[in-house]
């Protein structure tokens, strides 16, 4: 019965005292928090632990909750938050090795199609350079490109999430668009040309 309702009523049912509620909030979210957190931290156990955390947070602060907000937009923004603390206490920015690097949804799965063998490794490795690329990026720039081309949230969602004016999530999409254009390039890639454009 949980799973027609939408996510504002499963908040209110939580509310009311309905914690299997919330456990529908979390089967229904986990997956997008935990993929927004890996593709900002880099590593999966860091994105299993905040994304852990996230929800724990969300919890303990549902009372706090304004109605008029999406509960998506808030449970994204206390993802990045938590991204943005971590990121903040490590002393030394970490690279990140290939292993890492999110990988397209085909990886590791027999491709059958008409393509040939070719163009599959070749669409992987596109992949894992624009992952690459985008893990190179600001942190400011690579939270954007995040929540926009793999969560693909609105530009007023984006605005709500990181609490910035719609003006500068289009400035900085703009910016981390042409920074990856440019990466990309130089790593032989042409016309590079990305979605939120």
């Amino acid at each position: 019965m949980h799973a027609v309702l939408s996510d504002e009523e499963l908040v209110a049912a939580t509310q009311g005292g309905d914690t299997a509620a919330f456990d529908t909030l979390v089967r229904r979210w986990d997956k997008k928090i935990q993929g927004a957190i890996y593709r900002v931290m880099g590593s999966d156990e860091e994105a299993r632990e905040l994304s852990q955390e996230a929800f724990f947070k969300a919890y303990r602060a549902l009372d706090g909750f304004e109605r008029r907000a999406r509960f998506s937009s808030w449970l994204y923004q206390i993802a990045i938050n938590l991204c943005r603390d971590r990121m903040r206490r490590r002393k030394t920015h970490r690279l990140l090795s290939l292993e890492d690097l999110p990988q397209p949804e085909s990886a590791g799965r027999l491709v059958v199609s008409e393509r040939s063998v070719a163009d599959a490794v070749e669409e992987r490795d596109l992949a894992r350079l624009v992952a690459e690329a985008v893990a190179s990026l600001p942190e400011e720039q690579r939270e954007v490109i995040v929540l926009k081309e793999y969560e693909e949230l609105t530009f007023a969602e984006i605005a709500e999430v990181l609490g910035l004016p719609v003006s500068t999530v289009k400035t900085r999409l703009y910016r981390a668009l042409t920074q990856l254009r440019r990466q990309l390039e130089r790593r032989g890639v042409r016309d590079a040309q990305g979605r939120g454009e």
